[in-house]
């Protein structure tokens, strides 16, 4: 794909990739002048209209979307290399920390079992991210599913979800990388971080957390092969130590620390699921690199499915071989495995998991460099954000400015704050985006535009509604008396009600063309209502942080993405006389 001098032009002109003009940034009809711009103002409600009813297609996304980056991206990957993208993207510090942590505090022993239902959970999500990224092989990823399924404001919703745990999620993880580099040097907390007397939380700056986000995304702008390449590396060295973890906590495993198995009862099982299901996040960004996958149909589902079945074993493993190890009161909450190989007189054996977890988060900052820029870059193309990010350099095959704008965005946030009051706000924003990943799998099984009888498609919506409804009701029942049961009698068949009655009431208007999700509808609509049970055990604090975010999503989107999408959406439809070239670059406007 050559590169081309304008939007929605027919001619194609080379153009450099460097470049800053406003034809770059604001190309769209309605900042061309201020005037256009109070002219879109004044038709934001028809508009918002629009875009709230409008939906993408298949062709769309996968043909007309990428003309947007000018260059394409290169095909160079195989099931092998998205096996261990997907290995490293997804083990990082979490199951280190996380596991004695919601042991000791929540599940006892028995949070082996807690690993299996958020496994479960994930492992379900991945089904939906699979089927979608086989069908429509962009780099959108959910944002792409979505926009063709549940429409561009719904799309635009997630897309600002997408961002925001983008740039947070990747602060974080280089945030605690300084803590576990600080910590296998042997060093006081916080000693590689400058102390200054700005205000609490922000007064410990990380520059360590800046670097190594630069050179992750150095690596990542520079090839997606080489990165791949230094993933298997790093992958296989944290496999190493995981390994080690689980055959050295076996053989000096103590049966009897497994009793009592349940202490905290049936309820910490899953308040620890809800926490722990966090170390499973990440492999959504196995699903943005479908446009460079040499054959998706295959590559895809051995890729996501493997990688993640064969996680979900581990995790169970690793949690399973702690608890055996030590009795769960004894664990210790901040460095568990550390702490456990310590009172078995195993004391060099602190350093090893500490460079396993430092390995594990490095492949987790570079596959996440890799992934969000995707994200980004799809974004871009749709024009939500400018256009300018969605170009794919056209020597490196990747999306530099893209991979840019997450980096800068992180390596602010991570050089300043430690994020402790967003972390609930990332696992809300996870979630939610899961969810309706799962929806929009059940709307593309069974509604096509044009095809589908308008009394199928109000059962549809009411079905939907219930399981949706139903769902949230089990959650909320579970938070205000986790020790009822009452009300699960009205929630829970009232779901089964909802999943069966798209399976008795609908038939399928759209079957997969390679590898569909099976047990449709039942398996989509249980992924609806574990993703929602685990969103309602986050607590309100989450909820009123996700609330105040969204507000300012759409405060953009009615000064901004609204206008600059609907443009695009409307752009072959408009006269010739209204396009306009690169000289007309210069005019004045918003």
């Amino acid at each position: 794909m050559g590169s081309m001098g304008e939007v929605g032009d027919d001619e194609i002109q080379p153009r450099g990739y460097w470049r800053w003009s406003k034809q770059d940034f604001l190309p769209e009809e309605s900042f061309k002048t201020w005037a256009s711009y109070r002219s879109a103002l004044s038709q934001t409600c028809f508009r918002f209209k629009d875009r709230l009813t409008s939906r993408s297609e298949d062709a769309n996304e996968i043909g007309e979307m990428r003309k947007q980056s000018e260059n394409d991206m290169k095909r160079c990957l195989t099931w092998w290399d998205l096996t261990w993208f997907g290995f490293g993207s997804v083990i990082g510090a979490g199951i280190f920390v996380l596991t004695g942590q919601e042991a000791h505090d929540h599940a006892g022993p028995a949070i082996v079992l807690s690993y299996v239902a958020s496994g479960v959970s994930a492992l379900l999500s991945v089904f939906c991210y699979t089927e979608f990224a086989v069908e429509i092989p962009v780099a959108g990823g959910s944002f792409a599913y979505l926009r063709i399924e549940l429409g561009d404001f719904a799309a635009f919703i997630t897309a600002g979800n997408i961002l925001l745990e983008s740039i947070v999620g990747s602060a974080a993880v280089a945030r605690a990388w300084t803590s576990y580099f600080t910590n296998l040097l042997n060093r006081p907390k916080n000693s590689l971080r400058i102390h200054t007397n700005l205000t609490e939380g922000y007064n410990l700056l990380d520059p360590i957390a800046v670097a190594v986000l630069a050179i992750a995304a150095t690596l990542a702008m520079i090839s997606t092969r080489k990165t791949s390449v230094f993933n298997w590396i790093a992958s296989a060295i944290n496999t190493v130590v995981i390994l080690f973890v689980i055959i050295a906590g076996f053989a000096n495993a103590d049966p009897s620390n497994l009793t009592p198995f349940l202490p905290y009862g049936v309820k910490g099982i899953f308040q620890a699921a809800a926490i722990v299901y966090f170390a499973y996040g990440g492999f959504d960004n196995i699903a943005t690199m479908a446009e460079e996958t040499k054959n998706p149909s295959r590559d895809i589902p051995l890729g996501l499915l493997g990688s993640m079945s064969i996680i979900t074993v581990i995790y169970c493993l690793m949690a399973l071989s702690l608890s055996m190890m030590q009795d769960y009161r004894e664990i210790d909450t901040q460095a568990a495995y550390s702490v456990a190989f310590q009172s078995l007189g195993m004391k060099w054996a602190k350093y090893l998991v500490a460079l396993g977890a430092l390995k594990g988060m490095t492949t987790v900052l570079l596959v996440g460099a890799l992934g969000q820029a995707r994200y980004v870059t799809h974004i871009a193309r749709a024009h939500m954000i400018p256009p300018w990010f969605a170009l794919v350099h056209p020597k490196t095959g990747t999306p530099i400015n893209a991979t840019l704008l997450i980096t800068i965005s992180s390596g602010l946030i991570a050089f300043f704050s430690g994020l402790d009051v967003l972390t609930s706000l990332l696992s809300l924003s996870t979630l939610f985006i899961f969810m309706m990943m799962a929806v929009a799998l059940l709307v593309r099984r069974y509604y096509v535009t044009g095809v589908t009888p308008t009394i199928n498609l109000l059962k549809l919506v009411i079905f939907l509604l219930v399981i949706v409804a139903s769902s949230m009701g089990t959650s909320a029942y579970w938070g205000l008396n986790p020790n009822g049961w009452v009300g699960y009698v009205i929630t829970v068949p009232l779901w089964f009600l909802g999943t069966a009655g798209i399976a008795v009431f609908l038939p399928q208007q759209k079957t997969p063309k390679v590898w569909g999700v099976p047990l449709v509808p039942w398996l989509p609509s249980l992924s609806i209502a574990t993703n929602l049970f685990l969103m309602g055990s986050l607590g309100s604090a989450a909820f009123i942080r996700f609330g105040v975010c969204t507000i300012l999503m759409l405060v953009y989107y009615v000064f901004f993405g609204l206008h600059a999408t609907y443009d695009m959406a409307h752009q072959q439809q408009k006269p010739e006389s209204l396009k306009f070239d690169d000289g007309e670059t210069g005019k004045t406007g918003p």
